[in-house]
């Protein structure tokens, strides 16, 4: 499990959770879960809406912790919307995964080493990841324009080029899946959240989704 910045750069990872392990599992049993729990992680502020992270339909919900809507809505739906605005914004993180499984080869098929060799090996390569980002003399070898995903100014999504070279991440899985109530808290920041993506943090392009 991975957390991923606005710069393309890792945060914070935790390697090596069993795969049949579900992903509140896999996330209860990471520090960055316990920070988070015990508000270790988040700043405090006079903001109306909290600081969170974005994830997909495989977490629950939480005040911190904001996930797309279930289910299918009509264009112009404010639900809709936020599912498209946090889609836009989860993009980073795919193409974190996506350069850095282009750049370092091994993730392209099942990795056949003992687990602790993995854990090591997949540190390695998210350490020089976010070394290769930031070092002046690498990043424009690394990633050079247009390896990464752009907006046009329409807001439509330029593909990067790393997409071009992806068919397969042989050895990354995604989560299970698994069915949970959310506090009402949490909805209500959802919400609120989604009233402002259509109101005074609205853009033009969203209503053509």
């Amino acid at each position: 499990m991975a957390v991923v910045n606005a710069n393309y750069d890792f945060i914070f990872v935790d390697i090596g959770c069993q795969g049949r392990i579900s992903d509140g599992g896999v996330l209860r049993n990471t520090s960055f879960f316990k920070k988070l729990d015990t508000d270790e992680l988040l700043p405090n502020t006079n903001l109306s809406l909290p600081y969170v992270f974005l994830t997909d339909e495989a977490f629950a919900l939480s005040t911190n912790i904001m996930k797309p809507y279930s289910g299918v809505h009509e264009k112009g739906n404010a639900k809709r919307i936020f599912n498209y605005r946090l889609s836009r914004a989860r993009r980073v993180v795919e193409n974190v995964f996506g350069i850095m499984a282009s750049v370092f080869r091994i993730f392209r098929g099942p990795i056949l080493l003992e687990p602790e060799k993995v854990q090591e090996i997949t540190m390695t390569c998210v350490l020089l990841h976010n070394f290769l980002r930031r070092s002046k003399s690498s990043s424009s070898l690394y990633a050079p324009p247009g390896v990464f995903d752009t907006d046009n100014n329409d807001g439509m999504i330029v593909p990067g080029s790393w997409r071009s070279e992806q068919n397969d991440l042989g050895s990354m899985f995604p989560l299970q899946r698994v069915p949970r109530r959310s506090g009402l808290d949490a909805k209500m920041v959802r919400d609120q959240f989604s009233e402002y993506f259509v109101t005074s943090g609205k853009v033009a392009w969203q209503e053509r989704v």
